[in-house]
């Protein structure tokens, strides 16, 4: 059997310049701007090692996001080393956290904000 390998993330917006502006500004994502050969110019991101493509969608074509807790995947969660550092560092940036920094067992503390279309974003410390 062949093995699996992580790939990516994708994401939809009515506004995928603003939503991978808010990655960059929030969370220091990396803009990558492709113009593929086939297709209409694709805005991805590098987020912490991992790449985030955001899609183009036309809300009166596409379903308004779920509200959490729901089946499927839920969130997207990042590891931190400071939590209470970055939060207050986020909250400066307009950040809509859903959950403060919060101890869950001894030596994880974890906590919650709201992106563009409703993406959640897990804050996680371990440690």
């Amino acid at each position: 059997m062949g093995r699996f390998t992580y790939e990516h993330i994708h994401l939809r917006s009515p506004d995928p310049e603003a939503t991978a502006q808010y990655y960059a500004k929030m969370f220091d994502a990396e803009i990558i701007r492709t113009k593929p050969a086939d297709g209409p110019p694709r805005i991805d991101l590098d987020l912490g090692g991992q790449k985030v493509f955001i899609a183009l969608a036309q809300p009166d074509k596409t379903a308004a996001a779920p509200q959490a807790p729901y089946f499927g995947l839920e969130h997207i969660g990042l590891t931190v080393t400071d939590i209470d550092g970055i939060t207050a560092e986020l909250k400066g940036k307009g950040a809509d956290f859903t959950m403060q920094p919060t101890t869950v067992r001894p030596g994880v503390r974890i906590a919650f904000l709201r992106g563009p279309e409703g993406v959640l974003v897990e804050l996680i410390q371990r440690g």
